[in-house]
């Protein structure tokens, strides 16, 4: 019963169609609503004369933000990675 929904956000003062799973709807309004929160701090913020400006501004804050989490999980990772080794080692002197 995996049935599409048709919803429609608004994103800098135009309306989108969409066909989206269920699952997907309260995180598609979340993201429309961060995105039009954004656009009016930019717009309050700087001297933008076009949408299409503050809207390449918005795209570029979302992704710097993802690349950034992708970077530090990254390290993260590789943190990780080497704590778990030295506690291997620590189990195998252990159990030897």
């Amino acid at each position: 019963m995996n049935e599409k929904l048709k919803i429609k956000l608004s994103i800098a003062d135009r309306v989108y169609p969409l066909t989206v799973n269920p699952s997907q709807e309260e995180a598609m309004r979340s993201a429309s609503k961060k995105i039009d929160n954004m656009i009016k701090q930019f717009e309050e913020n700087y001297a933008v004369r076009d949408k299409q400006d503050v809207l390449a501004m918005c795209a570029l804050q979302f992704a710097s933000q993802l690349e950034q989490k992708n970077v530090d999980n990254a390290i993260d990772g590789t943190e990780s990675i080497e704590r778990l080794a030295k506690i291997n080692d620590l189990l195998d002197q252990y159990l030897k």
